[in-house]
């Protein structure tokens, strides 16, 4: 195996200037640098990333920890990551905590443990704060899509709208004539689900529109939440119109449930929701959705935490990005009806389900 003193040698200088090179920093002569390059090159010499990390105090390795990355919006959200930090010669560590926050936190000292220079993390509980010991470490973090109840200067975080998103998607039902809108979100301790909820009740309450709390239900962000929650309001005396899900899985687990009972969409019951999924966007009533710019977030995300690695920002306040999403009209909410006409509602003596 070819060594920094083999490459020194072959190109007449010392190993001190080989690594000077090597690790970017000035006082060698451009020619000089041209050739230990060139023999690096012919050598095939590769450097020794773990010396490296040592000399430098940096490993050039970040980590991303997110909920569920079989999630499409994580999946874009963690390519727009890769893309940025491979961009600046980056590695990035991969960890998914199931909106699990003991999980999070054991992938956070994992993290610790392998010297990374930053973390990107989605956090499973805005209650539970597990970023002290890495702050206490000078370890940079970003938060993205979810933020924590106890906010700290020195955690930037780059999410969507999701106040403005849910409130604009509510407006939607509404100007098609629906009044009772059932909304899914996850669990309380997320705060993309508080968000939600606040854009709903406020495009309600501007309506004139009564808030039905048995209307609102907190689940869990999966198919399987979006299941038994869809199949809680349809069991309803009165159920309402139109259902909300909070993001793509709880949808999915929505159309499910509808479906087993023999309804249709939207003729019997509207669907919209947070997110998209290519593959429902093609399959009728096709999905009316509010998307979130995912690959941009991780992107900005990136961004910023390399910027407090390299010690380029000057800003040392917290950083707080905001994207607006974006609101996609599909057929799953039904066509506009006249002026003054509401959407059908439906009323039982008993329940649904035996």
């Amino acid at each position: 195996m070819t060594t920094i003193y083999d490459v020194a040698r072959r190109a007449g200088v010392s190993a001190m200037t080989v690594s000077r090179v090597i690790n970017g920093r000035k006082g060698v002569k451009p020619a000089t640098r041209e050739r230990v390059l060139k023999t690096i090159e012919e050598t095939g010499y590769i450097p020794n990333s773990l010396a490296r990390s040592f000399v430098l105090q940096k490993t050039r390795t970040i980590g991303l920890v997110v909920t569920d990355i079989t999630n499409p919006f994580f999946t874009t959200l963690a390519r727009g990551a890769e893309d940025i930090a491979a961009r600046n010669q980056f590695s990035v560590i991969f960890c998914n905590t199931d909106e699990n926050p003991e999980k999070e936190l054991l992938y956070l000292e994992f993290l610790a443990r392998k010297r990374v220079d930053g973390v990107i993390l989605a956090p499973a509980s805005k209650k539970r704060n597990s970023l002290g010991f890495l702050l206490a470490k000078n370890i940079p973090i970003v938060l993205v899509d979810r933020e924590l109840e106890a906010k700290d200067s020195r955690v930037d975080i780059v999410k969507g709208d999701s106040i403005y998103g849910a409130y604009i998607l509510t407006r939607h039902l509404i100007s098609l004539g629906h009044r009772r809108i059932g909304i899914i979100v996850g669990n309380r301790d997320i705060s993309t689900a508080e968000d939600r909820v606040e854009g709903y009740r406020r495009a309600l309450g501007e309506s004139g529109i009564p808030i039905d709390e048995a209307l609102i239900k907190f689940a869990s962000y999966s198919e399987e939440g979006g299941y038994f929650a869809t199949r809680e309001l349809l069991a309803m005396r009165k159920r309402p119109t139109a259902i909300f899900g909070g993001n793509n899985f709880i949808a999915m687990g929505a159309m499910v449930a509808i479906r087993e009972l023999a309804l249709r969409i939207p003729d019997d019951v509207a669907l919209v929701c947070f997110e998209d999924i290519d593959c429902l966007s093609r399959i009728y009533p096709f999905l009316t959705v509010m998307v979130q710019p995912a690959y941009s977030m991780g992107v900005i995300a990136t961004e910023l935490l390399i910027g407090r690695i390299e010690g380029r920002d000057k800003i040392r306040e917290r950083r707080e990005v905001v994207l607006k999403p974006e609101l996609i009209v599909r057929k799953s909410a039904g066509e506009q009806l006249p002026e003054g006409v509401r959407a059908k509602e439906h009323s039982y003596d008993g329940c649904l389900f035996s």
